[in-house]
C-alpha cells in the first residue's frame, strides 16, 4: 500500500508540474474527484485481516471457556478440569447447562458485517466529500454500535443472573452462568475489534490528506503564477514609462525656490515663537483685568495706525521739513 501511495503522489506531482495544461483545462474539482475515485478503488476490504486477528484469537479462545457442550470439543470444561486435577471426577448429578458457544460467533460475524458497511459507506462518502469530518462521523457511528452491543450483553446476563438466583440452582447453573460467561467474552471481542475500524479510518484518512496536499500545492502554484504575472505587468509598465527631461536652468530655479521657501519657513517659525512667548508672559499675570486688556488693544491699534502713517508720502515729507528746520536752528 505505501508503494501505491508514493506512485500516486508522483503522478499528481507530474500533473502539478503541467499545471497550465491539465488543471486549467479540466478543472481542479474534476481532477480531485478522479483521484479520489481511483485511490478509493485501490482500498480493499481485506486490509482488516491484520487488525482482526487479535479479536479472532479471542473468538477461538471462547470455545475453550465454556461449561457446556461444544461441537468437536465436547465438554471442554470437564476435560480441562480432569487434566488439571486427575483425582477429580465429575458428579453424575451435575446439571447439564445450555450451550451458548454460538453466541460469540454470531456477534463476531455481525461485527464483521458492520465493518463492511462502514467500508462501503466510506468508499461512497469520501469520493463525494473528502474530509476528515466525514471519516470521523462514519467510524464513530459504527464504533458506537459495536461498543453498545458488546456492553449490553454482559449487563443483560447480569440481570438474568440475579433473577435466576431466586429461581433455583438449576436455572442459575443451567442458564444464567453459561450465558454470562459468553457475554463477557463478547465484551472482550468487542473491545478487541475496535482496531479494525481504526484501520479503515487510517486508510481513508490517507486519501483525504493527499487531496488536501493537492489543493495546497495547487493554490500555492496558482498564487505563484499570479505573482509572476503581476511582476511582468509592473516591469513592462516601468519600461514604457519615460522620465521627463529637466534642463540645468530649471534645476537652478527649483533650487532658488527651495531656498526662499526655507527662509520663509524660518521667519514664520521665529514670529510664532515670539508671539508664543508674549502670550505666555501675558497669561502669567493673574491681575490683568479686562480694562487693561482693552487699553493694550487700543495701544496696539494706535501703534498700527502710526506705523501705517509713516508709510504715507505726505507724512514723510512733513518729517523731512521738520528735520531741516531743526538742523538750521
Amino acid at each position: 500500500m505505501p508503494r501505491e501511495q508514493n506512485r500516486i503522489s508522483a503522478d499528481e506531482e507530474a500533473k502539478l508540474q503541467r499545471f497550465p495544461d491539465i488543471y486549467a483545462k479540466n478543472g481542479l474539482e474534476e481532477e480531485l474527484e478522479s483521484y479520489c475515485q481511483s485511490a478509493v478503488d485501490k482500498i480493499r476490504y481485506t486490509l482488516i485481516i491484520k487488525p482482526a486477528l487479535i479479536s479472532f484469537v479471542a473468538l477461538i479462545i471462547s470455545f475453550f471457556l465454556d461449561i457446556s457442550y461444544v461441537p468437536f470439543l465436547g465438554n471442554i470444561s470437564v476435560k480441562i478440569a480432569t487434566s488439571l486435577f486427575p483425582a477429580w471426577k465429575p458428579s453424575e448429578a451435575m446439571i447439564a447447562p445450555y450451550s451458548f458457544w454460538w453466541l460469540p460467533v454470531i456477534v463476531y460475524l455481525f461485527f464483521l458485517f458492520l465493518s463492511y458497511l462502514a467500508y462501503s459507506k466510506l468508499k461512497v462518502e469520501i469520493v463525494r466529500t473528502p474530509a476528515s469530518e466525514t471519516i470521523d462521523r462514519i467510524i464513530t457511528s459504527y464504533t458506537t454500535v459495536v461498543d453498545s452491543i458488546s456492553t449490553a450483553l454482559p449487563l443483560i446476563g447480569a440481570a438474568i443472573l440475579l433473577i435466576s438466583i431466586k429461581l433455583g440452582e438449576e436455572v442459575f447453573l443451567g442458564l444464567s452462568v453459561p450465558f454470562e460467561v459468553k457475554a463477557l467474552i463478547v465484551l472482550a471481542i468487542g473491545k478487541l475489534f475496535e482496531p479494525v475500524l481504526d484501520q479503515l479510518s487510517i486508510e481513508f484518512q490517507n486519501v483525504v490528506n493527499h487531496v488536501k496536499d493537492i489543493k495546497d500545492r495547487y493554490f500555492s502554484r496558482l498564487q505563484l503564477e499570479n505573482s509572476k504575472n503581476i511582476l511582468k505587468q509592473l516591469s513592462g509598465g516601468a519600461k514604457e514609462f519615460k522620465s521627463p527631461e529637466v534642463t540645468l536652468k530649471e534645476l537652478e530655479q527649483y533650487r532658488g525656490l527651495l531656498e526662499n521657501t526655507a527662509q520663509l519657513s524660518e521667519a514664520i517659525l521665529n514670529n510664532f515663537n515670539l508671539i508664543h512667548s508674549v502670550l505666555e508672559k501675558i497669561t502669567s499675570y493673574q491681575n490683568v483685568s479686562s480694562e487693561k486688556v482693552e487699553e493694550l488693544k487700543s495701544l496696539a491699534e494706535s501703534i498700527s495706525k502710526a506705523s501705517n502713517s509713516l508709510s504715507d508720502e505726505k507724512t514723510l515729507m512733513g518729517l523731512k521739513h521738520l528735520e531741516n528746520i531743526v538742523i538750521k536752528k
